[in-house]
């Protein structure tokens, strides 16, 4: 590890701007989902009981640099106060909260960082005024981290900085998944359309033993073979790009996993009629829509036989059972290898997380990411600019 922890700082006496993903969904002005808070709960509590000061930097949603009240993060104030068990300062300007008096232990929430248009632009100046706001920097939103900004990028190469404990534990987690992981490793690659994971599959490869294609895009790769999909949703323009992934694959010893039998319908909607049949026998007029059980068995064993299991995307279109039923048992298997000691499974992206929580695998991985867009980054090996800052 480059980076340094909170163990690594001084902290007592010292004020600790921290950089929190605090993004979450607000209805009539009452949070609905509290998730990202409870996460940054124990940076928070471990700064304080080393008896610094927390100051708290965040966006929240897209204000595109103007000031749009709705969009404010004073109506988060009273939930942080309530999980973080003590009363949370807000300050609606950088002038406020360099004038506010802050006692070791007290909690500030800065308004939100996008409201000023130099924050996306990671303009020097506001890296500047964030600074002066303390004596440390602490970045604890590996979801962010993506983003070349003013309070992820900029500020860290002002202060000292050190990771907060959800970062720590999200780049703990990726890092023995992908950078030095046991082996057998299997990642499950799924979702739509093989164009939005090209860069994925490319850095997967050399690293991973398995790939199992799912969902949308595995019915490309059956068509590049010269299977009939019917009127499955397939990247038919695509075929040569699948091709050449599948010599890669062949070429760098990465065995790539199709379905052997798949679940098909004639329209998309709950309810609709299912047939199952073999991969290479989806009738004309019907789509396929999910993994069948043959090839559901056929990903067990793979999860049975590794020692590693990273998870993007699902294995068919789960928002509509029972077209569900391929991801959610390869992932209940995959849950229960975790929980028995004979797996790490790190899983993230958006309808990942759905998929998974849905099935009730989640709590049985070993880590979920919630980080989106930062962790399909980190899996196609680009480099984040809020992780780089920390490593300079």
């Amino acid at each position: 590890m480059a980076w340094k922890t909170l163990d690594d700082m001084a902290l007592k006496g010292a004020r600790v701007v921290t950089r929190v993903d605090i993004n979450v969904p607000v209805s009539n002005g009452k949070v609905t989902d509290a998730t990202r808070i409870e996460r940054i709960v124990p940076t928070v509590a471990d700064i304080r009981t080393a008896g610094g000061t927390v100051v708290l930097l965040a966006h929240f949603d897209r204000p595109k640099g103007k000031v749009v009240p709705e969009l404010s993060l004073e109506q988060l104030v009273p939930t942080l106060s309530e999980h973080f068990g003590h009363p949370v300062q807000f300050a609606p300007t950088l002038t406020d909260a360099k004038a506010i008096n802050l006692k070791d232990g007290d909690i500030m929430l800065v308004e939100n960082t996008r409201f000023d248009p130099r924050e996306t632009e990671n303009d020097p100046s506001m890296a500047v005024d964030l600074a002066s706001l303390g004596d440390i920097y602490c970045n604890d939103a590996f979801s962010t981290a993506h983003r070349a900004h003013a309070s992820t990028a900029g500020i860290a190469k002002l202060l000292p900085n050190c990771a907060g404990r959800l970062m720590q534990v999200e780049l703990q987690a990726l890092e023995k998944a992908l950078s030095n992981p046991e082996h057998p490793v299997v990642a499950v690659v799924g979702g739509a359309k093989v164009s939005s994971k090209l860069d994925l599959l490319g850095n997967l490869i050399p690293k991973v033993d398995q790939i199992v294609i799912g969902g949308g895009m595995a019915n490309t790769f059956l068509a590049a073979q010269g299977i009939d999909v019917g009127k499955s949703l397939c990247e038919h323009d695509l075929a040569d790009t699948a091709r050449e992934i599948m010599a890669a694959a062949k070429a760098g010893n990465c065995e790539l996993i199709l379905p052997i039998d798949v679940i098909t319908a004639l329209e998309f909607k709950a309810g609709a009629e299912a047939t199952t049949c073999a991969a290479d026998a989806c009738a004309p007029d019907a789509m396929i829509l999910d993994a069948g059980p043959e090839s559901v068995a056929q990903v067990e064993a793979v999860f049975d036989a590794a020692k590693t299991l990273v998870w993007n995307g699902p294995m068919g279109a789960f928002e509509i059972p029972p077209f569900n039923m391929a991801t959610d048992a390869a992932a209940l298997h995959a849950a229960k290898l975790s929980k028995a000691g004979k797996l790490l499974s790190v899983a993230g992206g958006g309808d990942t997380v759905a998929a998974l929580n849905g099935s009730g695998a989640a709590e049985g991985f070993s880590y979920i990411s919630t980080a989106g867009g930062a962790f399909l980054e980190w899996l196609e090996g680009k480099t984040l600019p809020g992780v780089a800052a920390l490593e300079s």
